[in-house]
C-alpha cells in the first residue's frame, strides 16, 4: 500500500490529539508524532484483530495497534482509526500476540540459518545462553540493522570447573581467583550475565556469587553439583536451566541422593560418567516425592526471586528411542554435519530396552506433575528450548516448548506469558517489551487461531513483526525457504568445524 505524505501528516496528527494512552506509558504522543513525520518512520496498523496483551486482561476483539516506527504507540477500537495515512496490515479474524521469547538458545551465529528460523516461526528475542567471539559479533550485526534476527541477551562464556564435560570455548576456573576473573572478564565483554555449569567446584561457585553481586551482575545456569539447589538459591542463582536436580532436592531419599554424589568424584578421563549417575539417581528420586519437601524447596524459590527454566522438549527427547524424531520435517532446515552429529548424540542417553522406555516415561512424567506444583507454589517458569541439542529445533522448539508447559498443568495463557511478559519482566524489560502495550518495542506475532483455545495455535503464523517491521506470509516463506538452500546447498562447507554443535547439555 502506497501512503501519500498528507495522508500521513493527517495521520500523525491525530495520533498526536489521541494519544492519552502514550502519556500514560510515558510517552508524549505531540513529540513521538513530531519525531516520526521528521524521521519518515513507517506508520503501521494493525487492523480488526483480537488483541491478547500478555497482561492477563480479557482479549479485545477488533482492535487496532498502531506502529509508529518501533514502538506501539496507539491501542484502541478499529472503528476510531482515519480512513487513511498509515500502511494497514488487515489482521480480521486473527490474533494479535507479543513476540516469542526463547529463554535458553544456542546458536545464534549459524547466522544463514537460526537467525531466520527463530523469526519465522514467531521468535523476536533470545536468551543466548553460551558467549564467545563469534555470537557477539552475531548480535552485533543485528542490532545495526546489517542481520535480520531476534534481540539476543547473551550470556558470559560457560564457567565450568576443570573437569567438565564441555569442549572449548568453555571456561575452565580451580580457584576463588580464577572464578572472580571470569566474572570480570564476563562483564568486560559485555555478557548481560555469568552463565555458571554442573561442574563448578563449591568454592569457586561461592566466588562468582559474591563478585557478581558485588559487581552487580546476575548469574543463572546449571545446578552446580557441589552446592545444594537451596544453597545456589540462596548465593543469588537467578535461573536453574532444565529442571536438572529437582526431582532429587524434592524426594524423600534427598539427603542419602545427595551424599552419593558428594562422595563421587569427577573423573577427567571419563566425565560424562558422573552426569549418568546423576541422572539415574536423579529418576529414582522421581518415584519418592516428599511432600513436605516439596513444598519447603519450591516456597524457597519463590521466596528467593529463582526460576526455573525447565527446557521440557530436552528434556522429553531424552526420554524417547534415538530414533524419535530420524524423520521429522524440520530437520530440512539443518545442514547434514548437525542431523548426524544429532542422531549420534542422542544415542549418549536414550533408552533402548522396553524396560528403559518404560522408566524414562514414568521419569518425564513425574517431572511434569513438578511442575505443576511448582507453579502452583508460585515458582516463576521461563520457556526455553535449548536449541542445537538433538531434537530441540530453532524457533519452532519453543511451539513444542508451550504445548509440553501445557500438559504439564499451566493454562495456555500461563504458559504464553512464560515467554512474553514474564520473560521480559526477568531481563528487566517489563517497561519497554513482553506485552502489547503502548509504549513498548513493536514485536508481535499475527495468528491465524486462538492460542488461548489451543496452544498449538502459536504455530498457525500468519505476520511477524519485529522492531515495527513487519514480515507477512510470504515473506516467511521466503526466510524458511533460503534457511533450507543454505542448510543443503551443494557448495556448502560445514558448518561445524570452527564452533561448538552442541546446547550446553
Amino acid at each position: 500500500m502506497v501512503v501519500n505524505e498528507a495522508s500521513r501528516r493527517d495521520f500523525l496528527r491525530w495520533l498526536a490529539r489521541s494519544g492519552a494512552g502514550l502519556v500514560a506509558a510515558g510517552v508524549a504522543p505531540a513529540v513521538l508524532a513530531q519525531q516520526a513525520a521528521a524521521s519518515g518512520a513507517d506508520v503501521v496498523v494493525l487492523r480488526g484483530g483480537t488483541v491478547i496483551d500478555a497482561t492477563g486482561a480479557p482479549p479485545r476483539h477488533d482492535t487496532a495497534v498502531v506502529l509508529v516506527g518501533d514502538r506501539i504507540s496507539w491501542i484502541g477500537p478499529a472503528a476510531h482509526l482515519p480512513a487513511a495515512g498509515a500502511v494497514v496490515l488487515d489482521c480480521r479474524g486473527k490474533y494479535v500476540i507479543p513476540g516469542l521469547r526463547d529463554m535458553h538458545t544456542h546458536g545464534s551465529d549459524f547466522e544463514q540459518l537460526f537467525p531466520a528460523l527463530h523469526l519465522a516461526n514467531g521468535v523476536t528475542a533470545v536468551r543466548e545462553m553460551w558467549g564467545y567471539p563469534e555470537n557477539r559479533a552475531t548480535r552485533d550485526k543485528i542490532e545495526r540493522g546489517e542481520l535480520l534476527g531476534p534481540r539476543i541477551t547473551l550470556a558470559s562464556s560457560i564457567v565450568d570447573g576443570p573437569v567438565s564435560l564441555l569442549e572449548p570455548p568453555v571456561t575452565k576456573v580451580a580457584t576463588d581467583a580464577e572464578a572472580r576473573a571470569a566474572v570480570h572478564t564476563a562483564r568486560a565483554e559485555g555478557a548481560a550475565f555469568v552463565k555458571v555449569y554442573s561442574y563448578l567446584p563449591r568454592e569457586p561457585f561461592l566466588a562468582i556469587a559474591d563478585e557478581c553481586r558485588k559487581l552487580g551482575l546476575p548469574f543463572a545456569g546449571h545446578w552446580a553439583f557441589r552446592m545444594t539447589m537451596g544453597e545456589s538459591s540462596d548465593a543469588g542463582q537467578r535461573s536453574f536451566e532444565h529442571f536438572f536436580g529437582v526431582p532429587i532436592d524434592t524426594s524423600t531419599r534427598r539427603d542419602e541422593l545427595l551424599g552419593v554424589l558428594a562422595a563421587t568424584p569427577f573423573d577427567p578421563a571419563a566425565p560424562r560418567n558422573f552426569f549418568n549417575l546423576y541422572r539415574e539417581l536423579d529418576r529414582q528420586a522421581a518415584l519418592t516425592p516428599s511432600p513436605a519437601g516439596t513444598q519447603a524447596f519450591f516456597g524457597k524459590l519463590a521466596a528467593n526471586g529463582t526460576w526455573l527454566c525447565p527446557t521440557l522438549v530436552l528434556n522429553r527427547v531424552m526420554a524417547l528411542p534415538a530414533d524419535t524424531y530420524a524423520h521429522d520435517p524440520r530437520l530440512k532446515y539443518l545442514p547434514p554435519d548437525i542431523r548426524e552429529f544429532w542422531a549420534q548424540r542422542v544415542k549418549l542417553y536414550s533408552p533402548v530396552t522396553p524396560e528403559e522406555i518404560a522408566q524414562q516415561e514414568v521419569y518425564l512424567q513425574a517431572r511434569l506433575e513438578l511442575i505443576g506444583v511448582a507453579h502452583r507454589a508460585g515458582v516463576r517458569f521461563l520457556g526455553g528450548t535449548d536449541c542445537l541439542n538433538p531434537y530441540s529445533f530453532p524457533g519452532s522448539g519453543l511451539h513444542d516448548e508451550l504445548g509440553v508447559l501445557v500438559d504439564a498443568g499451566l493454562s495456555p495463557l500461563r504458559a504464553l506469558q512464560t515467554v512474553t511478559r514474564d520473560a521480559a519482566g526477568f531481563l528487566g524489560e517489563d517497561d519497554t517489551a513482553g506485552t502489547v502495550s503502548v509504549g513498548k518495542v513493536a514485536d508481535l506475532v499475527v495468528l491465524d487461531a486462538n492460542p488461548l483455545d489451543d496452544i498449538g495455535a502459536v504455530r498457525r503464523i500468519d505476520a511477524v513483526v519485529t522492531r515495527g517491521r513487519v514480515l507477512d506470509r510470504a515473506k516467511l516463506a521466503k526466510m524458511l525457504a533460503d534457511v533450507e538452500a543454505a542448510a543443503n546447498g551443494a557448495q556448502q562447507r560445514s558448518w561445524s568445524g570452527r564452533l561448538p554443535v552442541q546446547g550446553c547439555c
